[in-house]
């Protein structure tokens, strides 16, 4: 036995009569008087053995002392089920096997938890005994969706001309962004290598190579705060063209995210993805990744609140709102808690108003005149029992808040459809943000992002308002891709690494391979790079990146299976020139 002719998902009636071997792990095992029936279970599905006491005199005891996850081997008769024991939920539910020979491959220890009901046990522990929790369907079915992933992106850049290309894990620590992970050399002492956070530069120069349609599936490295949708090492779908502009990266981006959709999960997407620009973004859904499977948009409502008796509002920049069908029943203590969580996101609180029975009541509303709470109603088009949510302060803090607020009343009130997928451009990103800590620009996106043909000169006068030539592609909320057309006039780089505070020399020490490579002939080029294990947590339907990653850390970047990161012998650090500081 051992060597398998069939798997446990795949004989029917078709095989009736039949000699098989099959192998697996017991499912289940069920003790009927002289006869044991176990479901015998792999990653392709279930069959049900039948063991009789006739059969195995000698081994009958054993037999029935198997236990869930004991490994086994067994050689038997394809034989039809008995009249109404067929299981209809089984792809193999009409067959049964006969066993004719038995040979216990490993006897498996008691579980550290059930292996029937995934949420029966905390992730934590789950996590330590990793190899365990990938033995249920869901996160079988989530890997091999990972898989078909993987192929179908592979299938579509290599019929489109685009080149897979390795590059260097080991590379120079060019911390502008996220921290690097560093690698110290043994050969090198006091030197480091650093993990990539991507392979941008890389691609860059591939693109100055002449290579100019380039991609690479690869893990990627950050040092960062962690959360539900990040990891420390994640893999990328890393995509550079040449002699392109926005709408040619656009097409192909669409096509390959169309065709993953479709070869993996059989949903058709748009034929065409929306766009939006990042400032319409912010202002109508307080994200630059919107959800856009459900309304409760921003609304813009200053004219009214300026005209009403409430002057908290009327000092302040901005005033918008959302209004939530069916809000009326939020309760006080309900809007208390969104009140905590507006305050969080730094807002000085929530102001509100009910809508009910054709007026406002409630909240604020006792600051607003008859008149002008019925222009408010014409105006807005509320409806009964809706409720008003306003945030007024700087408008970077009003979008934001009543952003966060967006999403977590959605998912309260349960109004997105987990079968619905609406991908969106968001388009005409700022070139830089400011960092007040550290006091000088920072990229919104990263150094290489060009600016827009048109604000090149804003460099020079206003670079506050200068807006680049990025771009992500987001979905129901999430960003799954990002990218821009790039910088390819050495000046134009040396100009923006000025901005960020990069002194000519810390330029070069940094960039400089790249800086002194666009002398050479660099061509127009851009690209993007998809987030691989999200746009996989957005195939499988889950909201834990965890779910999709074979082997993942936890949000404090630790591994609990293997213990990882650990200490490491006193030795070994001396071969690396590397003493640790005892504080």
């Amino acid at each position: 036995m051992y060597k398998r002719t069939h798997t446990c998902g795949e004989l029917d009636k078709s095989y009736i009569g039949e000699k098989v071997i099959l192998n697996g792990w017991v499912n289940t095992s069920r003790l009927h008087g002289k006869v044991v029936f176990i479901d015998l279970r792999d990653r392709y599905g279930k069959t049900q053995l039948v063991l009789d006491e006739t059969t195995f005199i000698n081994e009958f005891d054993s037999i029935k002392k198997l236990s869930s996850e004991d490994v086994i081997s067994v050689e038997g008769i394809v034989k039809i089920r008995d009249g109404g024991a067929e299981n209809t939920k089984m792809k193999t539910g009409a067959i049964e096997i006969a066993v004719s020979k038995f040979l216990l491959l490993n006897k498996a220890s008691t579980l550290p938890f059930v292996l029937t009901d995934r949420n029966s046990s905390e992730e934590q522990l789950r996590l330590k005994y990793r190899y365990l929790e990938l033995r249920f369907d869901e996160l079988q079915n989530n890997i091999i969706t990972r898989h078909e992933t993987y192929q179908a992106v592979r299938k579509y850049l290599s019929k489109n001309n685009f080149l897979e290309i390795e590059t260097p894990i080991l590379m120079k620590s060019t911390p502008e962004g996220a921290r690097d992970f560093l690698v110290p050399s043994r050969v090198q002492k006091g030197k480091f290598y650093a993990l990539p956070q991507s392979p941008q530069i890389y691609k860059q120069i591939l693109m100055i190579s002449g290579y100019d349609r380039y991609f690479q599936v690869v893990k990627c490295f950050r040092d960062e705060d962690l959360r539900a949708d990040r990891q420390p090492e994640f893999t990328q779908i890393d995509i550079e063209m040449s002699f392109v502009d926005e709408e040619t990266i656009f097409s192909h981006m669409e096509n390959l995210t169309r065709h993953i959709f479709k070869s993996v999960k059989n949903i058709d997407l748009p034929d065409t993805f929306p766009r939006i620009t990042y400032k319409e973004a912010m202002e109508r859904y307080g994200s630059d990744k919107p959800d856009t499977r459900y309304g409760m948009e921003l609304i813009d409502i200053k004219p009214f609140t300026d005209k009403s008796e409430f002057k908290a509002f009327s000092n302040v920049e901005f005033v918008k709102a959302i209004v939530i069908d069916s809000g009326a029943k939020f309760s006080r203590k309900v809007i208390d808690e969104l009140t905590d969580i507006a305050k969080k996101s730094g807002a000085k609180g929530l102001a509100w108003m009910k809508f009910q029975d054709g007026s406002l009541s409630g909240g604020i509303s006792k600051f607003f005149s008859e008149v002008l709470q019925k222009n408010m109603v014409k105006s807005l088009n509320l409806k009964n029992d809706e409720i008003i949510l306003i945030v007024g302060d700087q408008q970077n803090i009003v979008c934001k808040t009543l952003g966060k607020l967006r999403i977590l009343i959605a998912s309260r009130e349960k109004l997105t459809d987990k079968n619905l997928f609406n991908p969106i451009w968001v388009t005409e990103f700022p070139m830089f943000d400011f960092d007040e800590k550290s006091d000088r620009y920072v990229a919104m996106h990263h150094p290489f992002t060009a600016p827009r043909e048109s604000d090149i000169d804003k460099l020079n006068s206003e670079p506050a308002t200068a807006l680049s030539r990025g771009y992500d592609l987001t979905m129901n909320g999430h960003e799954i891709a990002g990218g821009s057309i790039r910088i390819h006039s050495p000046e134009i780089q040396e100009k923006v690494f000025s901005l960020l505070g990069l002194t000519q020399k810390e330029a070069v020490e940094k960039f400089g391979f790249l800086v002194e490579a666009l002398r050479y002939g660099a061509p127009p080029h851009g690209g993007i790079a998809f987030g691989f294990d999200r746009l996989v947590m957005l195939l499988a339907g889950t909201e834990n990146i965890r779910d999709v990653i074979a082997f993942p850390k936890t949000t404090s970047a630790t591994s609990l299976m293997d213990e990882s990161p650990s200490y490491v012998d006193n030795n070994q650090l001396k071969d690396l020139g590397l003493k640790l500081d005892s504080n």
